[in-house]
């Protein structure tokens, strides 16, 4: 009787237990799940305020096959099949299809004005000959161009239609890195598809992106979303999804987006002039790294290292040399050379800017007058090969040679250098230079031709970095040249 009663007590303790820790953890789930954001109410609220962008453009086939074979008339048997195969009389197109065919695209938008201005991406409506805007009411319209803006990806539409919901714009310079965002669209065709991320990063630059300091997300972006809108929890739109990092085409957890506060920007610029203008420094720049800080004797690598300072620029005007490294600007700390682009860009034209610099190991405080970004400043360098009269360098391993006329008119400013004919093992290789190079300054001296190289290159100490400016087919380069004993 008493093992029985012990047996029963057991089990009414047993199931207490169980009833006990169940109960802590739904509690558990409980609370967690309300940690986690709720989107369903900014969706309701804000999703009728994105729209569906689709494009069409007239394309000319190439290639086909050949026109109907000569000798055979109209008519004439199997007519029907040769329209079809080759095209009619007068050529048609590749199997009977016309020579042009209309090419279509889909992307995203969201409207910014109860009065029918809409936001998307420039590569969205890019070269487009007809422009439709579909609403969340399954609405159409024909949509102008207000203006578009390449550098910063962004275009201005506006469309003919009153009392249109909106969204509202938030400041995306308030966004926190790990904040909870989520984006709205039209990926792959599929309208008002919702995703959701956290910001991974901010100021992101990328490849032929300079004047944009991007929004990096997780948020899940594919064809189709670009021009959408990313919100905050708050519901307020902080960016422009505008591109993803994919080496297969599709979502890999990369995803960026244009701050709206750079996207409003060009908004206020392309409704008054319907063109976009920058501040232009007028220098080429690159990272500085630790072979390279520790050549220019600086304690840790930061700021962004002149490469070339183009002629008659504000940079030029104001003394930038080569080889300065801007480590401040207007007061900002430069961390890096992406982060120095945005900041000139975004600065008014003909404002006088204090500009930090690292020269020969001094801080040197410069005002600089900001221009205004030329239309085009891509720099183009020669491809010719050097001159004539190779010489050895044996203690960097390498044959240079002195550059020909067509070169030293390519190098600015009167500048000169030696052509590098061949490189064998040793500093040079470990340096990074290389065939084609051209040599134009070593450890911060210019090089006129060939006798001072040598010169220089003879001075140099073992087992001390110092600079050494190249010029590429690129652009030009600094690199970080150490010789050693071996050498």
């Amino acid at each position: 009787m008493r093992n029985s009663m012990t047996i029963k007590g057991l089990s009414f303790i047993a199931f207490a237990l169980i009833i006990f820790t169940t109960g802590i953890n739904t509690s558990w789930a409980a609370s967690n799940l309300q940690g986690l954001p709720d989107f369903t109410s900014l969706v309701d609220k804000h999703s009728s305020s994105v729209v569906n962008i689709s494009t069409s453009q007239k394309m000319k086939r190439n290639g086909g096959l050949p026109k109907r074979p000569p000798g055979v008339p109209p008519g004439a048997p199997f007519d029907d099949f040769l329209k079809r195969f080759f095209g009619d009389e007068e050529g048609g197109g590749e199997r009977g299809r016309p020579d042009h065919f209309d090419a279509k695209s889909l992307g995203s938008g969201f409207i910014i004005s109860n009065d029918g201005y809409i936001l998307t991406n420039n590569h969205v409506i890019k070269e487009a000959d007809e422009i439709i805007v579909r609403l969340s009411d399954r609405r159409e319209f024909i949509a102008e161009v207000i203006g578009m803006d390449k550098r910063s990806d962004v275009a201005l539409l506006k469309i003919d239609a009153d009392d249109l919901p909106v969204v509202k714009i938030g400041k995306s310079n308030e966004l926190k890195v790990g904040e909870w965002v989520l984006a709205i669209g039209s990926p792959f065709g599929f309208d008002h598809t919702v995703t959701a991320g956290i910001v991974s990063a901010k100021g992101r630059s990328l490849p032929n992106e300079n004047y944009v300091p991007f929004i990096q997300t997780d948020v899940a972006i594919n064809p189709g979303n670009s021009g959408g809108p990313l919100f905050n929890l708050d519901g307020e739109v902080v960016g422009i999804n505008s591109q993803i990092y994919s080496r297969t085409g599709g979502f890999m957890g990369l995803s960026f987006a244009i701050p709206m506060d750079v996207a409003m920007d060009v908004v206020d610029q392309l409704k008054e002039t319907g063109h976009v203008t920058r501040g232009w420094f007028g220098i080429l720049i690159q990272d500085v790294t630790r072979e390279l800080a520790e050549s220019f004797e600086m304690d840790k690598p930061i700021g962004a290292l002149v490469a070339r300072v183009l002629p008659d620029s504000p940079a030029e005007k104001a003394g930038i040399k080569v080889g300065d490294i801007i480590v401040a600007f207007n007061g900002e700390e430069v961390m890096s050379s992406s982060a120095l682009p945005p900041m000139v860009g975004s600065t008014r034209v003909g404002e006088k800017i204090e500009t930090r610099i690292i020269r020969e190991g001094k801080s040197i405080t410069i005002d600089v007058e900001i221009g205004e970004l030329p239309m085009d400043d891509e720099l183009k360098l020669s491809e010719k090969a050097g001159g004539s009269r190779e010489v050895e360098i044996e203690r960097l391993a390498l044959v240079v040679s002195e550059l020909a006329d067509e070169q030293k008119e390519i190098l600015e400013n009167g500048k000169s250098g030696v052509y590098i004919e061949s490189v064998g093992r040793g500093a040079a290789a470990r340096a990074g230079l290389r065939k084609g190079d051209i040599i134009v300054m070593l450890d911060n001296r210019n090089i006129d031709d060939v006798k001072s190289f040598k010169e220089i290159v003879g001075g140099l100490k073992e087992g001390r970095s110092v600079p050494v400016l190249i010029q590429r087919h690129s652009g030009p380069v600094f690199l970080a040249l150490k010789i050693t004993a071996d050498d």
